[in-house]
């Protein structure tokens, strides 16, 4: 004789539900498979997508597959804690951290549990790590600048708050360094940084966390881990956490705020793994078909808000790795399409010591002068024009091609303006510094320095300049322009100043 399993569930159920109303019935499923970070879950009809799950041991985890006869799952923290065949409680939520400014100065994991050896983080608020972006309506055009401190990029590349601009390259070329003299510039100019670390090596964050908290940016920055060391599953919501709590301040507080994802390659890899594991139909690259969708439901939240919604920011300074120069492969190309520009570092020049080593071509900011004081537009509206047309007359040079005198002075004065742009790591520039410096070297008034020497001269020169007139550089930093006096009396100052190098 045959049973129908379905004919006579759907009758114990029927004879159960007349009980519901009498007794306290609540669901409870059965782990039945478990392991990489993904179990499989038997029971949990009523169980809803991307709804938190209790294991047993206080382990928590996320609905991600809901399939006919089981609930795939993603579990946060430390996996070999659950065992097959123990108990799941469903909670009716989804997934939210504390938030606040008690996490201000912290190194936490993407769950807001302290790496950092000190003691847990209490805060009063809670915010879901998976938020709405605003519309276009809450949203303003982005024309307040966000500096860098570094001078190739606030000069021909500039950052607005509320932007999204993709920092792309191949390993080893400076990528990180960008973000964290950027994250340094912000001392003192009232911006709360995030800094999440995915997928990375525990030594390599905590030298990025020894460097911050050296120069003084911890006071005001938040760093996320995610390392290698953690699963799959705490990597992918390292991000969507750290976006998270920039939101509690730029919502909540109307601050401004910047987030840097370190870095999105290894954050797309880690999805893969948990999608492949869940047995998600792999597309190209083996990437589940809504990778596209996984960094722009994040990127989009960057913003920033219109006055009436208190007018904060998010900036976000993703990160991406190519591999030997690929920016047409599948992850590179869909963040920048989903950017506001990118800037694009590039081996050869890292290597052959053009540091920061921006590919001035191929980088871009499609918001441009509008993050810019009006100082620096003015002494840098053509410098990247200068620096493409420097870069054809030296392979011009480089083949042996004879130049007219005019060519000539512009390929000298093109290599001095590359050695002005060269920038050491943890020395970020003032505003006003960069409009001097790069004053100094479009106006031809370094043509008489030896190429060599520039870097060190016009560093001399700031610091004269800093000690000797200060008031020039509170000048431009105050009124935000850089008038016709200014621009004499700077040019009668480095003259002064050739005469006491002499």
């Amino acid at each position: 004789m045959k049973f129908d399993i379905g004919e006579i569930s759907g009758i114990l159920k029927q004879e159960i539900s007349q009980y519901r109303n009498k007794l306290d019935v609540s669901a409870v499923g059965r782990v039945v498979e478990i392991g990489d970070g993904i179990a499989r879950i038997y029971g949990l009809g009523d169980a809803m997508a991307g709804e938190m799950l209790r294991f047993e041991n206080d382990v928590y985890g996320e609905v991600f597959n809901l399939e006919e006869d089981s609930i795939g799952a993603v579990i946060y923290g430390d996996y070999t804690k659950v065992r097959e065949g123990s108990d799941v409680h469903p909670t009716g939520e989804v997934l939210s951290i504390p938030v606040g400014f008690e996490l201000i100065g912290r190194v936490v994991n993407p769950l807001c549990e302290p790496v950092d050896g000190g003691p847990a983080v209490k805060t009063s608020a809670r915010r879901f790590i998976e938020s709405q972006a605003p519309g276009i309506a809450a949203r303003q055009p982005v024309n307040q600048p966000l500096q860098t401190g570094l001078k190739c990029i606030d000069s021909m590349i500039p950052i607005g708050r509320g932007q999204r601009e993709l920092i792309i390259g191949d390993r080893k070329t400076g990528k990180t360094a960008i973000a964290i003299d950027t994250i340094i510039s912000q001392k003192g100019k009232d911006v709360i940084c995030v800094y999440v670390a995915i997928g990375q090596k525990e030594s390599t964050v905590a030298e990025v966390v020894d460097a911050l908290r050296k120069h003084g940016a911890m006071e005001y920055t938040t760093v996320f881990v995610a390392s290698a060391a953690n699963s799959a599953p705490m990597q992918y919501i390292a991000p969507y956490a750290g976006c998270a709590l920039a939101e509690y301040f730029m919502y909540e507080h109307k601050r401004d705020t910047l987030c840097v994802y370190d870095d999105l390659s290894k954050h797309a890899v880690a999805y893969r793994q948990i999608s492949l594991l869940l047995r998600r139909p792999p597309g190209r690259e083996a990437f589940p078909g809504d990778i596209f969708y996984l960094h722009s439901r994040l990127l989009e939240r960057s913003a920033k808000l219109s006055d009436a919604h208190g007018g904060g920011s998010l900036t976000a300074l993703p990160i991406v790795e190519t591999l030997e120069g690929q920016v047409s492969a599948y992850i590179p190309t869909n963040i920048i399409s989903i950017t506001d520009g990118q800037i694009y570092l590039q081996k050869e020049l890292f290597h052959a010591g053009v540091r920061p080593a921006v590919d001035v071509g191929m980088s871009v900011s499609r918001v441009g002068g509008h993050a810019q004081i009006v100082a620096m537009k003015k002494v840098a509206s053509k410098l990247r024009l200068e620096l493409a047309a420097f870069r054809e007359l030296q392979d011009f040079a480089r083949m042996g091609t004879e130049l007219d005198p005019a060519a000539q002075v512009q390929l000298d004065r093109g290599s001095r303006m590359v050695e002005l742009l060269k920038q050491p790591q943890f020395s970020p520039m003032t505003v006003g510094e960069q409009v001097i410096a790069i004053f100094v070297g479009s106006s031809g008034l370094l043509d008489d320095v030896a190429v060599g020497e520039v870097s060190r001269f016009v560093t001399e020169f700031l610091r004269w300049i800093a000690a000797e007139h200060r008031d020039y550089i509170d000048q431009i930093e105050n009124k935000k322009t850089m008038s016709e006096d200014l621009a004499v009396q700077l040019t009668s100052a480095i003259e002064d100043f050739k005469k006491i190098e002499r």
